[in-house]
């Protein structure tokens, strides 16, 4: 998937136009709010192999196979012509440029998708979630919010509706799969910052959904031990024992396993994380009072002075950044609840 030209102007095609398939197949207009949705699973499974591989020849024969799988009529070359002319005057008329950008390119191998400077959602979210993934260890809080802005474009599975052929299913498989794990993420992000208590109830309603997935029990174990609730924690792991032994013929992983002695010995480390703790402030340089003037010329006495009025407010001015961020570390520091309901 190749959105976003870097650089030229001259780049053709609308940097306003968005192509989105986290969800139903759909392009938006960001600046009218006009939204192109194609009619017909031909057309949708069409748009959506063509985003896919934005920027890429897709053959004829591929996208026949997308369209018609194993069965195609026998005038499937006619029948793909008339879907290709038929989306790429969609397009044309419902984009911002209008017929300023050909969108649906023909090449003598097939046909492909030139996105200019158009945007796409999963672009988007493959940024955010990798940017939220980067700040975990340092800023849980900003990683979860970097997560959830990820998660947030999604409108329902990936693709939906055009999910005929083996590209679009593919890529709906695995843009799911990276989905499940920007979710993971955003609750070790959750738990990193404190806020086990209120992803509690949702956690276990992904391990009801998502059975095989041993990093959500993972989560929600060390969430409902992080509440009080030891027992219910390894309740949790012989739910997912039992439902992998049952299901798949397996034990739990080494790192369940690790989790589950971790839970029943009460490890330190299953405590709630701190922010590290500020550096101590270097010691404040001592006043040195000006010595009596010696020189009988007063214009180097008051460039003595000067001097030493701007040495103090240099050190003003560190010291001021210094109380910023004192203050800032102490808010976080105070916002982190504890067991009990207390804040520290």
């Amino acid at each position: 998937m190749d959105f976003g030209a870097h650089g030229a102007r001259d780049v053709p095609g609308d940097a306003g136009v968005d192509f989105r398939i986290l969800g139903p197949v759909e392009v938006f207009d960001r600046r009218t709010g006009a939204c192109i949705v194609p009619s017909g699973s031909k057309q949708r499974a069409l748009l959506g192999a063509l985003v896919v591989r934005a920027g890429h020849v897709l053959s004829a024969e591929r996208l026949i196979h997308e369209l018609w799988g194993d069965r195609p009529p026998v005038s499937a070359a006619n029948a793909l012509q008339a879907h290709v002319a038929r989306l790429r005057r969609l397009l044309q008329g419902g984009a911002p440029d209008g017929g300023g950008h050909e969108w649906i390119a023909t090449r003598s191998m097939g046909y492909l998708l030139r996105p200019g400077r158009a945007t796409a959602d999963a672009q988007r979210f493959h940024r955010l979630s990798a940017e939220g993934r980067a700040a975990l260890a340092s800023d849980p809080v900003h990683a979860a919010e970097l997560l959830r802005g990820a998660l947030a474009l999604w409108r329902g599975p990936a693709l939906e509706g055009s999910t005929q052929g083996p590209i679009c299913t593919v890529e709906a498989d695995r843009l799911e799969e990276l989905r499940l794990t920007t979710l993971e993420t955003l609750h070790d992000a959750n738990l990193r910052s404190g806020r086990h208590a209120e992803i509690t109830r949702d956690l276990e309603r992904l391990t009801a959904s998502h059975p095989m997935r041993e990093r959500l029990y993972d989560l929600h174990m060390l969430a409902l031990y992080r509440c009080g609730r030891q027992t219910e924690a390894l309740g949790v792991y012989e739910r997912a024992r039992r439902r992998l032994v049952d299901e798949l013929g397996v034990e739990p992983g080494p790192a369940l396993r690790e989790r589950m002695e971790a839970i029943l010995h009460h490890a330190p480390s299953l405590t709630v994380p701190r922010p590290a703790l500020p550096a101590p402030l270097a010691p404040p340089v001592p006043f040195t009072p000006l010595a009596p003037a010696t020189s009988p010329d007063p214009h180097a006495a008051l460039l003595e002075l000067g001097r030493e009025i701007a040495r103090l407010g240099d050190r003003i001015e560190s010291l001021s950044r210094e109380q910023e961020e004192l203050i800032r570390r102490f808010n976080l520091l105070a916002a982190v609840p504890v067991p009990g309901g207390q804040l520290v």
